[in-house]
């Protein structure tokens, strides 16, 4: 079983941006999330084709099944 914490955002042209962070140590606590994304923007650190981070959006965890079948 796979996760992934994907972490949206707003940008400076009203666009979605998106980081994802994949086997994210659980339990995710959403306080904590939020903060660290608000400590993303405020580093400018991270930008995308759409443009500067400005807001948080959302985030998600994605939790994916991989069942494998060998055929012969």
């Amino acid at each position: 079983m796979a996760k992934t914490l994907e972490l949206e955002f707003v940008t400076e042209f009203g666009k979605p941006a998106r980081l994802s962070v994949e086997n994210p140590k659980e339990p995710i606590e959403e306080a904590v999330v939020k903060a660290a994304m608000e400590e993303m923007i405020a580093s400018g650190v991270f930008t995308s084709t759409n443009g500067n981070f400005t807001s948080v959006k959302g985030a998600r965890v994605i939790d994916r099944n991989v069942t494998e079948y060998e055929i012969v």
